[in-house]
């Protein structure tokens, strides 16, 4: 378990940028921590992983700067954002050390957990197999998916800063961002499935992939909650959140408002 410990500390560097603006041990500090793991396992164990487990890798790589540099951008140079955040997000200030480090560390071990199916397999010394080509191919189409949600975003923000999006992939579901995340690390965790080994490799595993299933979808319910008061009123706002999914294409679910269990 060495390497997960020395994981672990890798995470809570990065992710320690949010003792600036707490939001950023999930957000900035989340992206450049998972580029950081991926960094970390290639340093560690490059001389003994195949082609599948470096892929998996690499793909942590892009995904964090990807992330991180978006929220970065976003955060830096998006006065509109920052605005409409203030009344929404807060900023921290006041809020004890204690609480402050319980966030950092829960953190840190959720992105651990995240990325433990493709440690694990390369600590095991588990070969590539069909499950690790089938999760790859699901990382790839996730990050994708969540890129070009993001750009069809800002492009039609751009164009009607006031009006909701429902063009491009939100046509087929209203947070494609959020569908593209889940995409990729269910992708992670099948990679895993073939050579995870022991309660603790499965137990890890699994609280990384639903821990971060619960946030996307609580990160969806927040967002809902704030287009209903932006958008409420607004008679094709109400057609479209009654005909497209929230979450998944295809998958009739249309609201998580009222699940007040979704919190993130």
């Amino acid at each position: 378990m060495s390497t997960f410990f020395i994981a672990l500390l890798v995470a809570m560097a990065v992710s320690a940028i949010g003792f600036k603006k707490y939001v950023w041990f999930i957000s900035i500090g989340y992206g450049f921590a998972i580029c950081a793991l991926g960094i970390t396992y290639i340093a560690l164990f490059h001389g003994s992983m195949d082609t599948g487990m470096i892929t998996a890798c690499i793909l942590f790589m892009l995904y964090g700067i990807r992330l991180g540099g978006y929220l970065t951008y976003r955060e830096l140079r998006s006065s509109a954002y920052n605005n409409k955040m203030k009344t929404e997000i807060k900023d921290g200030k006041g809020m004890p050390v204690t609480a402050k480090c319980a966030i950092w560390i829960t953190a840190a071990l959720l992105y651990v957990c995240e990325t433990s199916p493709v440690m694990f397999r390369i600590v095991n010394g588990a070969a590539s197999d069909v499950w690790v080509t089938a999760g790859i191919m699901l990382m790839v189409c996730g990050l994708c998916i969540e890129t070009k949600a993001d750009m069809q975003k800002s492009a039609a923000k751009k164009q009607r800063p006031g009006r909701f999006v429902d063009t491009g992939l939100y046509r087929i579901v209203r947070c494609p961002n959020y569908f593209g995340e889940m995409t990729f690390w269910t992708g992670v965790f099948v990679t895993g499935i073939s050579s995870n080994t022991g309660a603790a490799q499965w137990i890890a595993a699994l609280l990384g992939y639903i821990g971060i299933i619960y946030v996307m979808f609580g990160g969806a319910r927040r967002l809902e909650i704030r287009q209903n008061k932006t958008y409420g009123d607004d008679p094709e706002y109400q057609a479209y959140v009654k005909k497209t999914p929230i979450m998944i294409p295809l998958i009739p679910l249309y609201s998580v408002e009222k699940y007040k269990w979704l919190v993130a």
